[in-house]
């Protein structure tokens, strides 16, 4: 494991590789995921988090302690970004005035309200890239894109887009696979050959209709990598009254139950016209082809 400025380069892993983002301070989710990791027997070294610790939930202070303790690896996020270094909003990209706007400040001021000098401090030095190799493919860690930590990236943007924020990672450093977070939807694809996965995140639904959240294993075989997206369920109902308690963000607490987003302003058409269709467990297979010279 080598560190460089804004990077942590984690070398060889020996998968599975378990990716996952958005804990949104909701504890019972996240106690959820590191209770799965252990059923999967997937060890802390291997367990990647995408950023975004803090957010949504009722949580904020225990949600962090719990991830420090469990060793896994944190990139930061746009919210670890906006609470480490004391800015004025979350950086989420939502359209000012939007509903999720107007929430936001409600969460990010109770979220300021409750985390201590040193969980800000660790927020605040968090990498801002992660990259390790996985089956001889270099793969690095992304919170919204390359080029802008809050921008969102969703299956349907198109693959030129997506090419270009390869172009800056090669920049940096050859690249063949990017795993990335912030859009809170899951989804694989292939760009030119190389791979970009979405694990989804844990703290909240995927606006499927569906309570359960997702996660995803990094899996090498036999000519290629399998992203294996899979659902986390955990006491949404206990997340929910956590929220009531504090009095925080009443339209997300409804989505822990029904799945659904209280906005979409951030979405692009085709995923808005997704809403409510739940989503599946899948095996997507990167047939990937020789890695890029360095």
């Amino acid at each position: 494991m080598t560190h460089s400025p804004g990077t942590l380069d984690l070398g060889p892993l020996d998968g599975p590789v378990l990716c996952f983002g958005g804990p949104y301070g909701n504890l019972q989710a996240t106690e959820a995921l590191l209770r799965e990791a252990r059923r999967l027997a997937v060890p802390a070294e291997n367990i990647i988090c995408t950023g975004d610790v803090v957010a949504y939930c009722a949580d904020p202070a225990a949600t962090v302690a719990l991830v420090r303790e469990s060793g896994i690896h944190v990139l930061m996020g746009n919210c670890e970004e906006a609470l480490g270094f004391d800015r004025d909003d979350c950086g989420c990209g939502f359209d000012e005035g939007s509903p999720c706007d107007i929430l936001s400040r409600e969460w990010f001021a109770f979220a300021r309200r409750e985390l201590d000098h040193a969980a800000k401090s660790w927020m605040a030095a968090l990498p801002r890239r992660i990259r390790f190799t996985l089956d001889g493919k270099r793969f690095a860690v992304v919170h919204g894109a390359a080029t802008d930590i809050g921008r969102f990236v969703f299956a349907s943007m198109p693959a030129r887009a997506k090419a270009e924020e390869f172009a800056a990672l090669d920049a940096e450093a050859p690249t063949d696979a990017v795993v990335a977070g912030h859009c809170g939807l899951p989804f694989s694809e292939t760009v030119g050959g190389r791979l970009w996965h979405n694990p989804g995140v844990v703290g909240m639904p995927a606006n499927d209709g569906r309570p359960e959240t997702w996660f995803s294993l990094l899996v090498p075989a036999r000519g290629g990598i399998e992203a294996r997206r899979l659902p986390l369920a955990y006491d949404w109902n206990a997340a929910q009254q956590g929220m009531a308690a504090v009095g925080v963000g009443a339209p997300y607490a409804r989505a822990l139950g029904d799945g659904l987003w209280p906005d979409q302003g951030v979405l692009p058409a085709p995923e808005r016209a997704a809403r409510g269709i739940p989503l599946e467990s899948m095996r997507f297979f990167w047939a990937a082809a020789e890695t890029r010279a360095a």
